[in-house]
């Protein structure tokens, strides 16, 4: 998406028009200083500007009058000044009447009615001072502001503006409607008084110029309202200038032709009448224009660019309101500037103003022709802006660019360029549906809203002489041309709203594949063909599923009672048409996989009654008969599969044609399953040589079979014995061809889940039992031969049937209250485990450039590189699933956690889920397998470079950086994981020192540099739990170790730095190896922050010390620990060592099988970590 740029600071539109009023025609000095208006400025001359402030209320200059009405002083502290604030907040009153309440209090005493307005624009500041009338007489507006400013509460940065909850919900629209009916209440004789509107200009003025956000928001909505509402006065106004100026004209006429009679003197008076009143309404315009000018010169123009977005968006709004509301002073380049310049904001609430309106005033025809300007320069921007990075915004875009389509100018087939409109025509095909709506609109007012006049005697025609043809064909060419064919359905969808009617006429689609084309008419191209059916089962699909295709929103509505009956409506009309046509297109387009393909998918969108109550069994039999040399010529496996569906879908036992379809598909069967028995026996012969025609007989035969056993029941058709046969002739001679391999197996992994289903579904025998458990280990072992296979796809396909086989015959099959099915559960062996991981290590994590190249021996290109890696993703994350539901071993993760880093762009969010999986089942057995996959990484460098590396060099950097992403994965919860991280540092420590150096003690142990390694987990340890680490260090070292300094040693000071230092920093980050404090003070003891002492608190073990060096425990029995410890395990050398942990049911994490996620609760039983095995 594009973000918008800056706004231009230099950017000079056309020379301003004439207004009716200035209108800040100087703009060059955006961004100078602002100008602030300064007191009088703005009125006429000889009378008060806005910050002059009459000297009394009563019109005499005095204070004002009354008894103890100064600021509510004797009105305990301002309770009726803020009367207007608590009624506003409620917005439960009138809001005429509040106002008529004010407007009386003025008429009395103006300066106390006006002292409650500004205290009402203080309180809804959110400030918590009082204007009082001793600082109303004798302070400016500045001193004034400064002095409110300081009685701000500091603690919040709330005001009722942006405060949220009930009471303030409606708060904004009812301040917004107080503003405008007081202007309306007063627009006949207070607003003209010199005094209240300059005061109150003056002020919002001053206060929309603060430095406090809470100020400026409020000021600059208040004086934008203001405004608006002026501008309502000033509109009314003119109307009535214009009325009396028609009556004036009338009138000197009348006088003109009546001037000898008597009515001539009583024809003058009134027009010295009309004189009078014109005067008046000049005087009245005149003045407020000026209140007009000071609040957009004083406030507009400095806060339409403040760097609060909610303040712009206001600016922005209200002037998009004002030249509609009163085009002929605002609508001119001088204002539409503003909007223009304003397209650029950063924020995209912003933008989205500009847009909408722009939108008021392109949709308002009447104000079309003062655009053309604005357009011209400003079209670029609008039509980027439909790839603006917030959706409403490109939404909003779009929404304009489509008016522009329709605007009535001479130059309006010029607006938008063709290449203006083919950066919107591609959004249809958008994953984002309001944008794709939009687009899909624009694209049918662009393409299809205009008709020939021809057309208009064609349109009680149907079918191919119908008005839609033409329309369908512009569509078949739209989509072909876009070149993203395999996304109709979101092209379909994009118009749907918009072209209903189109893209529902199935009749006229129908015709133009049945019929010939007329006398004159170009016919369809094969492409164009394929086009339109592919076309047509979106728009039939859309129809009978009223849901988006997959990508467009968050899932299925539930349908209105309207829309169901539409959706009810649109599938009997769909039925009773191609109930009927079916049968044709297959037998016209019988041959062409592609057409036959989409075709035979319409039947799953039919209501299947209507074969019935329509009498249309005999086009029933005819799709049956088709449907049946479909499956005769067609070896497609697409093409098969759409035919087992259709069959599937047709099979519906509700339905009266249910024993007609199931006999037509027994019959099918019946035949496949005898040619392929027949077609087998002569092919595995023996002592003759099968021939390429045999081979390809039983493929074909087999794929037509292995189709419909995917949808299909054919456990009665006894299909096992025969593929048995097929895969052990396979195994034994070596030659068998690989896709009848490939069948076969998927063939017998069909027969296996059949026969699951029905021992599931139903009651079985222990027979049916020992049968499928008998099949299901024979058809493991056949699949276990053909990992070991020469040819790479087929060592896929019994990879991935024996990652399916292996899940679904696991201990989870007994979820559910399933005990039954226990003598099914097949756990593999330690055999079959090496081999599936070997098969993931040599064929998932390979470089790019090692895969397989095209079949013509050329580089794939980038799509098949996607679709090759696609596949490889697939295959490590059927092997991971294993692993999370322990059906192997966790410990052979470790060569899969390894590869995090180096695969991490490829497989980084597989292997990271599955870490965080393995983890929730068994923490500490995560640990040692991530430990154990660095110790895997460290022996390979060892074996390349020899125990004389160097430490900087990139492998073992490479390794620290695995290590650092580990720790990162046990988050910030050290309670949580502090057994795995114990466990951990435990395994590590003994791996360093588990190779002694031949030289003697005073070398380091070969295996020492993985101390810096180790150090990664450090900032993981809880700070009582580093101590006892590093009591356990002390044990693997000597005397002479501790005493060591050269740089060959350097690993185990790092490491037992990272462990002493932070003794007060739980959480600090070990990253290079080395400490960050650099602390090694050994004696340094700091206590337990009181919130970790209480878990440990009274927590004293004594461990036993074996005499073996490999049973060694972490300490001594004079030892007291505050640190879960487990016995010593023997060194892991293996990724199989023992025995899969068994899950309850409940205890796995996938959506089939959910998990209750392990939390370990504080305090913790310690000792249970000294029981064998750590349990």
């Amino acid at each position: 998406m594009i973000a918008a740029p800056e706004i231009p600071t230099d950017f000079n539109l056309l020379q301003e028009s004439e207004t009716h009023f200035s209108s800040d025609t100087d703009f060059e000095d955006i961004e100078g200083k602002n100008q602030k208006q300064g007191k009088g400025k703005t009125c006429k001359k000889g009378k008060k500007g806005p910050g002059e402030k009459g000297k009394g209320g009563n019109g005499g200059g005095k204070p004002p009058s009354g008894p103890n009405r100064m600021n509510g002083h004797h009105q305990q502290n301002g309770v009726e000044n803020m009367m207007l604030f608590e009624v506003v907040k409620m917005g439960k009153s009138a809001m005429q009447s509040v106002v008529d309440d004010w407007i009386e209090s003025y008429k009395h005493d103006r300066d106390i009615a006006l002292l409650d307005l500004i205290n009402f624009f203080i309180q809804c500041s959110g400030c918590k001072g009082v204007v009082t009338a001793e600082m109303f007489r004798h302070m400016q507006n500045s001193e004034i502001i400064r002095k409110m400013t300081e009685e701000f509460d500091e603690d919040s940065g709330d005001y009722p503006l942006t405060m949220a909850g009930p009471q303030w919900k409606k708060f904004k629209s009812s301040f917004c409607e107080f503003i405008g009916v007081l202007v309306r209440q007063c627009q006949y004789s207070i607003i003209y008084d010199e005094y209240m509107m300059d005061t109150v200009i003056s002020l919002l003025t001053g206060l929309s110029d603060s430095q406090v956000r809470a100020f400026r928001h409020t000021s600059t909505l208040a004086a934008m309202k203001l405004m608006t509402a002026l501008v309502n006065v000033a509109l009314n106004l003119s109307i009535n200038m214009d009325n009396t100026q028609r009556q004036y004209e009338a009138e000197r006429n009348k006088y003109e032709a009546e001037r000898n009679k008597m009515i001539g003197k009583r024809a003058n008076e009134r027009l010295e009448l009309l004189l009078q009143k014109r005067k008046e309404l000049q005087e009245n315009q005149d003045e407020i224009e000026n209140m007009m000018n000071a609040i957009f010169k004083g406030v507009f123009v400095h806060r339409y660019r403040d760097a609060i977005a909610e303040i712009r968006a206001i600016c922005i709004e209200e002037i998009g309101i004002w030249m509609k509301m009163y085009s002929d002073a605002f609508l001119n380049d001088s204002y539409l500037k503003y909007v223009g310049w304003t397209m650029h904001d950063k924020q995209g609430e912003v933008r989205l103003k500009c847009l909408t309106a722009l939108q008021g005033l392109y949709y308002n025809k009447e104000l079309n022709s003062k655009l053309e300007l604005f357009t011209s320069r400003f079209k670029d921007r609008i039509v980027s802006m439909t790839l603006d990075k917030e959706y409403d915004v490109a939404v909003q875009a779009i929404k304009l660019l489509t008016k522009l389509l329709t605007l009535v100018l001479q130059s309006s087939e010029e607006v938008l360029t063709a290449e203006d409109c083919e950066n919107v025509y591609h959004l249809v095909y958008s994953a984002h549906r309001p944008v794709a709506v939009a687009a899909g609109e624009f694209l049918y007012k662009k393409l299809f809203s205009r008709r020939d006049p021809e057309d208009d005697g064609m349109m009680k025609r149907r079918g191919r002489q119908g008005p839609n043809a033409n329309l369908v064909k512009t569509l078949v060419f739209f989509f072909l041309e876009s070149e993203l064919h395999e996304h109709a359905a979101y092209l379909v969808d994009s118009m749907w709203d918009c072209a209903t009617e189109l893209l529902k006429d199935w009749e006229c689609m129908n015709s133009l594949l049945l019929e010939e084309p007329l006398s004159g008419e170009e016919a369809l191209t094969d492409r164009q063909e394929s086009a339109l059916i592919e076309i047509m089962l979106c728009t039939i699909r859309q129809a009978a599923e009223c849901h988006p295709p997959v990508g467009r929103g968050t899932g299925k509505r539930v349908l209105t009672a309207k829309e169901k009956k539409t959706q009810l409506d649109d599938r009997t009309k769909i039925t009773e048409l191609f109930a009927v046509a079916l049968p044709q297109l297959l037998a016209k387009y019988s041959i062409d996989a592609e057409k036959v393909t989409n075709l035979l998918q319409l039947p799953q969108y039919f209501d299947l009654e209507i074969y019935t109550t329509g009498r249309l069994e005999k086009h029933l039999d005819a799709l049956l008969r088709q449907i049946r040399n479909i499956v005769e010529k067609h070896t497609d496996t697409d093409v098969l599969e759409a035919c087992s569906k259709t069959y599937h879908a047709l099979c519906n036992e509700e339905f009266t044609i249910f024993n007609r379809v199931d006999i037509s598909r027994s019959q099918l069967i019946d035949e496949l399953a005898d040619k392929f028995n027949r077609l087998l026996e002569d092919f595995l012969q023996e002592g003759e040589e099968p021939d390429e025609d045999d081979a390809y007989q039983v493929l074909s035969t087999l794929k037509r079979i292995t189709a419909f056993h995917n949808a299909h029941d054919l456990s009665k058709w006894d299909l096992f014995a025969c593929n048995y046969k097929l895969l052990k002739t396979g195994i034994e001679n070596g030659d068998m061809p690989e896709q009848i391999v490939i069948h076969a197996l998927q063939c017998t992994h069909y027969v296996i889940l059949w026969q699951l289903a029905k021992i599931t579904e139903s009651s079985s025998t222990k027979e049916d039992l020992l049968r499928l458990k008998k099949q299901m280990r024979v058809f493991c072992q056949i699949c276990q031969h053909y990992l070991t296979n020469v040819n790479t796809t087929v060592k896929e396909q019994a990879f991935t049937i024996l990652c399916d086989i292996l899940m679904i015959f696991s201990h989870q099959i007994m979820s559910g209250g399933r005990d039954m099915l226990e003598p099914l559960v097949y756990t593999p062996d330690s055999s079959l485990q090496s081999e599936l991981l070997s098969f993931i290590l040599d064929h998932v994590f390979i470089e790019q450039d090692d895969d397989n190249n095209s079949a013509d021996g050329q580089q794939e290109d980038e799509a098949s590189k996607i679709e090759a890696l696609h596949k490889r993703r697939n295959l490590l994350a059927a092997f991971c699933k294993l692993i999370v539901y322990t059906v192997v071993e966790m410990n052979t993760a470790a060569d899969i956690f390894k590869q995090y880093m180096k695969y991490y762009n490829d497989y980084g969010d597989i292997i990271k889920e599955t870490m965080s999986k393995t983890r929730q089942i068994d923490k500490i057995q995560c640990a040692k397998t991530l430990i154990l996959s660095l110790q895997q990484l460290f022996n390979e460098m060892i074996q390349e470079n020899g125990y004389n590396f160097d430490r900087s060099s990139s492998t073992f950097s490479g390794i620290k950086e695995l290590a650092r992403r580990f720790a990162l994965t046990f988050g910030l919860d050290q309670l949580k994981t502090r057994e795995a991280i114990a466990m951990l540092h435990k395994d590590g420590i003994e791996f360093a020192f588990k190779e002694p150096n031949p030289q003697g003690e005073s070398h380091p142990p070969l295996n020492l540099a993985f101390l810096d390694i180790l150090s990664e987990f450090s900032s993981k340890l809880l700070r009582q739990d580093k101590r006892t680490v590093y009591v356990y260090l002390e044990k693997f070292m000597t005397f002479q170790m501790s005493l060591r300094r050269e740089d060959v040693w350097l690993p185990l000071m790092s490491y037992r730095n990272s462990l002493l230092a932070g003794g007060d920093d739980d959480t600090m980050s070990v990253i290079s190896g080395i400490s960050s404090r650099g602390s090694t003070v050994r004696s340094k003891k700091s206590k337990p922050s009181t919130g970790k002492r209480k878990v440990v608190e009274g927590m004293q073990l004594a461990l036993t010390e074996e005499s073996s060096s490999s049973d060694s425990m972490w300490l001594s029995r004079e030892q007291t620990l505050h640190t879960p410890v487990m016995m010593q395990t023997p060194q892991l050398t293996s990724t199989i060592m023992r025995e899969p942990k068994r899950l309850r049911p409940e205890d796995s994490f996938m959506s089939v099988y959910p998990m209750q996620t392990e939390h370990h609760q504080t305090p913790l039983d310690y000792t249970a970590w000294y029981k064998p095995n750590g349990r």
